[in-house]
C-alpha cells in the first residue's frame, strides 16, 4: 500500500493566513489614514501660522509704557506706580476698550486674555475674515520670569506675549514674542 501525502492547506493554516493578512491590511489602513490627514495638515498649519503671526505682530507694535497711553504724562513718567502717572498701566484690558472700535486697545497689556474664534476672527478694522470657521486664537501677556531675558534690568521691563491658534483636525500653533518697555525717561 502506498501512502501519498495530500497537497493543500489545512484549516489551521488557512485561519493563520487570514489573521496575518488582516493584521497587514489594518496596518496599511492606519498608515493610509495618517498620510491622508498629513496631506491636509500643511494648509491648515499655514493658515494657523498666518493668524498667529499677524496677531503677534499687531500686539508687538503697541506701546508698552509706565502710564496708560491715554495719560498726559505717558512720555514723562519715570516709573509706575508713583513715577508721575495719573493712570498706571496694568496687565489686562481696560474697561471700554476693544480691538475693533474706538476706544481701541492702545497698549500691549490690553491684549491679555483676548480671544477670537470662527466667524469672530476679524482683521484689526473689524472686518470678518471668511473661511476661518474652524480656527480659534487666544492671547496671553505676562511679565517675564527672572533671568528669562538676561539683558533686561528688571522683570517689569519686558512682557512675554503668547499667541495660540488652534485649527481643524487638532492643528495648533503657538508663537511667543517679547516687548520691552519704552519709556523715554527711564532711570
Amino acid at each position: 500500500m502506498s501512502t501519498r501525502r495530500q497537497a493543500g492547506l489545512s484549516l489551521i493554516e488557512v485561519v493563520i493566513f487570514i489573521v496575518v493578512l488582516g493584521i497587514g491590511f489594518t496596518g496599511m489602513l492606519v498608515l493610509y489614514n495618517q498620510m491622508t490627514r498629513g496631506s491636509v495638515d500643511p494648509l491648515v498649519r499655514k493658515q494657523a501660522l498666518a493668524i498667529a503671526s499677524s496677531l503677534l505682530e499687531e500686539i508687538e507694535l503697541r506701546a508698552f509704557t509706565y502710564c496708560d497711553p491715554d495719560d498726559p504724562n505717558v512720555y514723562t513718567a519715570t516709573a509706575s506706580p508713583g513715577g508721575g502717572c495719573s493712570i498706571d498701566e496694568v496687565v489686562g484690558f481696560e474697561l471700554g476698550e476693544t480691538r475693533y472700535a474706538p476706544p481701541t486697545f492702545d497698549n500691549v497689556n490690553d491684549y491679555d486674555g483676548f480671544n477670537m474664534s470662527g466667524a469672530n476672527i476679524k482683521s484689526i478694522d473689524g472686518t470678518a475674515i471668511s473661511g476661518l470657521g474652524g480656527y480659534a486664537a487666544a492671547v496671553a501677556v505676562a511679565v517675564i520670569a527672572a533671568g528669562e531675558l538676561p539683558d533686561v534690568a528688571t522683570t517689569s521691563d519686558a512682557l512675554r506675549i503668547t499667541v495660540t491658534v488652534t485649527g481643524p483636525a487638532g492643528v495648533g500653533v503657538s508663537l511667543q514674542g517679547y516687548r520691552l518697555r519704552y519709556a523715554p525717561n527711564s532711570p
